[in-house]
C-alpha cells in the first residue's frame, strides 16, 4: 500500500476552522432571516432514487446527462445518485410524508449538492446550497414575496453590487407553441448552431437561448420570444409580480432570455447576479415549478422557490470587504503548578456553567507561552492561575484587550467576569 498523502477529491473542499467561522455566522444570519418570513426547516437525505431526477429536472438538462454522480447499489442493484439540487427531494419529502395535507407549507433546508462539473472558483463538485421552497401557494404575492426575501438578506449582509433578472416561462401551451417556433427558427439557420446547440434542438430548444457563446448571440437576439406566446393569465400574473416588486422599491430587468436550466420551471423565474464573481456570477436563483408536485406523483399543488449557492455568497462577501469573524472565545485560563492545574479546571467549568465560551490551556508551558495563545485565541479575558492563586482561593481576571489585571474570589468570578466584558 502507497504511503503517498491523500488529498480530497477535486472540487470538494475542506471547510477549515478559519472559515468555517465565517460560515457559522452566515448560518446564523440566514436562520433569523428564515424565521422572520415563516419558514420551518426540512432535512433530506444526500441520496436519492435516479428516477427522481429524470423525472424531475428532465432526462435531456444537462444535469441529468453530464453532472449527476449516480451508481448502482451493490446489495440490491438500486440506481442511486447524490442529490444535484434539493428541491426534488424536497418535494418527494412532502409528498411521502403527507406534509399539503392541511395547509399549504413554507420549507428551507440547507447542505451539500452533488455535480459532476469541472472545478472552478465558485463552480464545485460538492457545493453548499440553502433552499426555500413554498408548496400550495398559487398567487403572484407569493413569487414576490421570495424575491423580496432575497432583498432584505442582501441588505442585512452590506451587499451592493446585487441586481435582479426575472422573466415569465407561462404555462406548458405556452411553452408549447414557443418551442415549435423555436425549433423551426433554428432549423431554418442550422448552419449557424455549434454543436451544443445542434444537440439540444429537438430535445430542449429553449436552453439554446442560455447559450454563451459570442457566435450565437445576434441569431439568439432574434429568436421568437416566449413573450409573444403568453395567455392573459400568464401575462396578468407575472405583472402583479412586478407591480408588488416596484411597491416596495426593488429595481429589476425583465431577461426574455432568462430560462433556467431545469425543466420543472413555469411562470415567473429569477436570479441574482453579480459582475464581482466573473462567469460565476448567479449567486441565487429559482422560481414557480407548479407542475413538479404531480410529475413526482402528487395531487397537482402549486409551488415556488429558489435556492443560494453558499460559497458563491460567501466570496462575494469576501470580495466586498468584509472582515472575517474571529473566534468566538470570552476567557482563556492559564495555569501553572499541579494544584494550579486542578484549580483551572473548576473554574473552567463553573465559568461555562454561566454561559460563557472558555478555553482552558492544555499541554503545559510558562505563563508566558500560555499568555501568547491567550492572545492568539481572540479570548476577551485571560484567568490567571498561580501557587499565590490557588492558597487564596482567588484568581487574576486580565482584560485582552487593554485594562488593569483584577484579583477575585473564586466564588466572585463568574459575577467578574460579566462585568468586565459589558465595560469593554
Amino acid at each position: 500500500m502507497s504511503n503517498e498523502t491523500l488529498q480530497a477529491v477535486r472540487g470538494m473542499n475542506d471547510i477549515l476552522p478559519d472559515e468555517a467561522e465565517l460560515w457559522l455566522w452566515f448560518e446564523d444570519v440566514v436562520k433569523g432571516w428564515l424565521a422572520s418570513y415563516g419558514y420551518r426547516n426540512i432535512r433530506m437525505p444526500l441520496v436519492e432514487p435516479t428516477a427522481l431526477f429524470k423525472r424531475a429536472i428532465g432526462e435531456v438538462t444537462d444535469i441529468v446527462e453530464k453532472e449527476m454522480y449516480s451508481f448502482e447499489d451493490s446489495l440490491n442493484g438500486d440506481h442511486l445518485t447524490l442529490r444535484p439540487e434539493g428541491t426534488a427531494s424536497c418535494v418527494r419529502a412532502v409528498l411521502q410524508h403527507n406534509l399539503l395535507y392541511n395547509a399549504p407549507q413554507r420549507l428551507y433546508y440547507s447542505g451539500p449538492m452533488f455535480r459532476h462539473e469541472r472545478p472552478q472558483k465558485g463552480r464545485y463538485r460538492q457545493f453548499h446550497q440553502i433552499g426555500v421552497e413554498a408548496l400550495g401557494f398559487a398567487g403572484p404575492d407569493m413569487d414576490a414575496e421570495q424575491i423580496l426575501m432575497c432583498a432584505r438578506l442582501w441588505k442585512k449582509l452590506g451587499l451592493t453590487d446585487v441586481t435582479l433578472q426575472i422573466n415569465t416561462l407561462g404555462d406548458s401551451a405556452c411553452r408549447h407553441r414557443h418551442r415549435a417556433k423555436l425549433i423551426a427558427y433554428f432549423e431554418e439557420n442550422l448552419a449557424s448552431l455549434d454543436a451544443e446547440a445542434t444537440r439540444r434542438l429537438h430535445s430542449n430548444p429553449l436552453r439554446i437561448l442560455d447559450s454563451k457563446n459570442p457566435a450565437m448571440q445576434a441569431l439568439i437576439e432574434a429568436a421568437p420570444k416566449l413573450m409573444d406566446e403568453l395567455n392573459e393569465e400568464a401575462l396578468t400574473h407575472f405583472a402583479a409580480v412586478q407591480e408588488i416588486l416596484a411597491r416596495h422599491g426593488v429595481a429589476f430587468e425583465i431577461n426574455s432570455r432568462l430560462v433556467r436550466g431545469l425543466d420543472y420551471y413555469n411562470r415567473t423565474v429569477f436570479e441574482w447576479v453579480t459582475t464581482k464573481l466573473g462567469a460565476q456570477g448567479t449567486i441565487c436563483a429559482g422560481g414557480r415549478y407548479d407542475g413538479l408536485v404531480e410529475q413526482i406523483g402528487g395531487k397537482p399543488a402549486p409551488a415556488m422557490g429558489f435556492a443560494m449557492g453558499v460559497e458563491r455568497l460567501l466570496v462575494l462577501l469576501q470580495e466586498s470587504g468584509m472582515a472575517l469573524p474571529k473566534p468566538g472565545v470570552d476567557v482563556y485560563v492559564v495555569h501553572q503548578g499541579e494544584l494550579a492545574g486542578k484549580l483551572a479546571s473548576t473554574v473552567a467549568e463553573q465559568l461555562r456553567d454561566g454561559n460563557l465560551r472558555v478555553l482552558l490551556h492544555c499541554g503545559g508551558g510558562s505563563f508566558k507561552s500560555q499568555m501568547k495563545k491567550a492572545d492568539a485565541s481572540c479570548a476577551r479575558m485571560a484567568v490567571v492561575i498561580g501557587d499565590d492563586e490557588v492558597a487564596a482561593n482567588e484568581v487574576s481576571v486580565k482584560p485582552m484587550q487593554g485594562g488593569a489585571q483584577v484579583r477575585v474570589s473564586v466564588e466572585n468570578l463568574t459575577a467578574a467576569v460579566n462585568k468586565l466584558i459589558k465595560q469593554e
